[in-house]
């Protein structure tokens, strides 16, 4: 039989199934969709009898998606997703929550001291930002748009490169002016911000000093790059950040770079969505907004006569 002339299953029991998937309990699928257990219970077997394999394992309180289950789920949540999204567009509220999820360091260096540009552009957008440094799974939380770090791949969302995850060490200019910095190796004579840090390995071994040793420092971890630099403007010791984020602060010289060496990790930071979200309109709005920053400060970081040659 060809693909053509399949049927697709009743979409009330795909309906069912798709509630069953995303709440892992037939009694929630049932109360969202004001059903009883037993009519869930009949709708899933039909559509497993239609499907040739059992979608769920039932547990005494509660269920789990088998293999084949799991392979359905993703593309039947997306495809509803789309529907609800379509429907939604049609009488969009005239004032819309936009909900970001992010870290900390990106929240508070980078977009949040730009958010007024864009409520400027888009005054009907009500911006919620969430600070987390946990990956969110969007397919579990309510949120339109996050900016992670990663390789720019994950299953069910759209991602837009932003800017590259760099690193080098900065310092305050008191604690420079106290050390006698030569060479990256003296950077050892002081203390180190967040020493278990695996940047530090990987900027050292780039600098060529394969062989430094940071596993009897105490490790004085903060969490969050923010709190880092912070610490190490207050001279506290040297942090290992990404420059992009502190830009200020070294334009500025509350902050100062010993050595000229900026690392690329092989992680860069991006705005992701789900796909079945992609045509919002104001997801749209605030993605292009954001690639437009990043583009300006791209630009604004160039040499004067790289900028008039590229005028």
């Amino acid at each position: 039989m060809s693909k053509q002339s399949l049927k697709l299953p009743p979409m009330s029991a795909v309906r069912v199934f798709e509630a069953a998937a995303r709440h892992q309990s037939f009694t929630r699928a049932a109360e969202e969709l004001g059903m009883t257990q037993a009519a869930v219970s009949y709708q899933i077997r039909m559509l497993e009898d239609r499907v040739g394999a059992p979608l769920f394992t039932r547990h005494a309180r509660h269920v789990s998606l088998t293999a084949r289950g799991s392979q359905l789920a993703p593309a039947v949540t997306e495809a509803f997703e789309l529907l609800r999204n379509a429907f939604d567009g049609i009488d969009e509220a005239v004032q819309t929550t936009l909900s970001i999820t992010t870290v900390t360091t990106v929240a508070a260096n980078w977009l949040v001291p730009r958010l007024g540009r864009f409520q400027q552009l888009h005054p009907g957008i009500v911006v919620q930002i969430d600070i987390n440094q946990q990956i969110i799974d969007f397919a579990k939380h309510d949120f339109d748009v996050g900016i992670r770090s990663g390789t720019g791949v994950w299953p069910g969302l759209e991602a837009h490169l932003l800017f590259p995850n760099q690193f080098t060490p900065v310092c305050s200019p008191e604690l420079l002016q106290q050390a006698d910095l030569r060479t990256p190796a003296d950077l050892l004579k002081l203390p180190l911000i967040a020493p278990s840090d695996p940047w530090w390995m990987d900027w050292f071994n780039s600098a060529g000093v394969p062989q430094a040793d940071l596993s009897n420092r105490p490790d004085f971890s903060l969490g969050a790059q923010q709190f880092e630099g912070m610490a190490a403007m207050a001279g506290q010791g040297v942090a290992m950040v990404n420059p992009f984020f502190f830009r200020g602060d070294l334009a500025a010289g509350r902050l100062v770079k010993p050595f000229d060496l900026v690392v690329t990790a092989d992680r860069s930071y991006w705005i992701v969505y789900p796909k079945a979200r992609r045509r919002a309109a104001k997801i749209q709005a605030f993605r292009d907004w954001l690639i437009s920053e990043v583009a300006g400060d791209a630009e604004g970081s160039q040499p004067p006569q790289a900028q008039a040659a590229s005028a």
